[in-house]
C-alpha cells in the first residue's frame, strides 16, 4: 500500500501543480489501534506556486481525492495549516508527530515541530477532546451494544484530554504513550483485552458494554470538564508563522 500511496502522491504533485511538504497517516494506523480492514488515512501538506497566494479571488486551500474502503488521501495548503496552527488546531499537531510518515520532503514540519509547544493552546486543544469524548459517549456508547472501534475512539479522547489538563503539554499522538498516565492495572489489564479483540475483529464489531470503562470514561470527562477553564488560553503572535509561509512558497 505505501507504493500506492507513493505514487498517489506524484500524480497529485504533476495533476494540481503543487509541492507536497510533508504526508503522514492519521488514524487509527498512526494511534496504534488499527483493525484488519482499516482503512489508510493519508494526509499532507503542500505550497503552490508564489502566484498563486497573490490572487485577488480565494482560492481553494484544501485537496480531497474520493474515499473508497481502502484510501482516504486528504491534503491541506500551506496557507490554511498555518492559519489552523496558530489556533492550535489538535488535528494538526497529531499530523505532525505521526509514527507514520510517507514524506518529508522538507524542513516544513521539523521546523513546525520545534515551535509546537510555543503555539499550543491547552484550554482550545482539551476543549477539543473532551467534545470529542462527550459526543462519543451520547451518540456511540450506548445501549446493549456498542462498536468496539468506539471504545478506542472515546479511550484516546480522554487520555489526550487528561494528559493536557494534567501536564499542560502536548499529547503524543499514540495510544500506547497517552495510557502510561494510568497505573490501575485492572484498567490496563481491560484495555489489553479489548485490543487483543481488535487486532482481529472488523471496523463493525459489537461488543457489550465494559462497565469498568464506562465508569472510567464519565469519571475522567467530569474531572477534565472541571479543570479546562484553568487552563491557558494566551493568544499567540503569527510572526513566526509568517516566516515560514513565505520561505515555503519561495521554494
Amino acid at each position: 500500500m505505501t507504493d500506492t500511496i507513493q505514487q498517489k502522491l506524484l500524480e497529485l504533485e504533476q495533476t494540481e501543480n503543487i509541492k507536497i511538504l510533508y504526508t503522514c497517516e492519521s488514524g487509527s494506523r498512526a494511534w496504534g489501534f488499527a483493525s484488519p480492514d482499516s482503512d489508510f488515512d493519508v494526509r499532507f501538506i503542500y505550497a503552490r506556486p508564489v502566484n498563486y497566494y497573490l490572487s485577488i479571488t480565494d482560492m481553494p486551500d484544501f485537496i480531497d481525492l474520493p474515499i473508497n474502503d481502502v484510501l482516504d488521501i486528504r491534503g491541506w495548503d500551506i496557507r490554511k495549516t498555518l492559519k489552523l496552527f496558530l489556533k492550535s488546531n489538535i488535528s494538526l499537531f497529531e499530523w505532525i508527530q505521526s509514527p507514520i510518515v510517507y514524506r518529508e520532503a522538507s524542513d516544513f514540519a521539523n521546523e513546525i515541530r520545534n515551535i509546537m509547544s510555543e503555539y499550543f493552546s491547552p484550554r482550545a486543544s482539551a476543549n477539543h477532546y473532551s467534545s470529542l469524548v462527550f459526543n462519543t459517549l451520547r451518540d456511540d456508547l450506548q445501549g446493549s451494544e456498542v462498536k468496539l472501534k468506539r471504545y478506542f475512539y472515546a479511550l484516546r479522547s480522554t487520555l489526550a484530554c487528561l494528559w493536557i489538563v494534567d501536564r499542560k503539554t502536548v499529547p503524543p499522538m499514540e495510544f500506547s504513550k497517552l495510557r502510561s498516565l494510568i497505573t490501575d492495572t485492572h484498567f490496563q489489564n481491560t484495555v489489553d483485552d479489548l485490543l487483543v479483540q481488535k487486532q482481529t475483529a472488523d471496523e463493525k464489531t459489537l461488543i457489550q458494554p465494559v462497565p469498568l470503562l464506562q465508569t472510567w470514561l464519565q469519571d475522567m470527562l467530569a474531572y477534565c470538564q472541571q479543570q479546562i477553564s484553568l487552563l491557558s488560553s494566551e493568544k499567540k503572535q503569527p510572526h513566526e508563522l509568517n516566516r515560514l509561509f513565505r520561505k515555503y512558497i519561495l521554494q
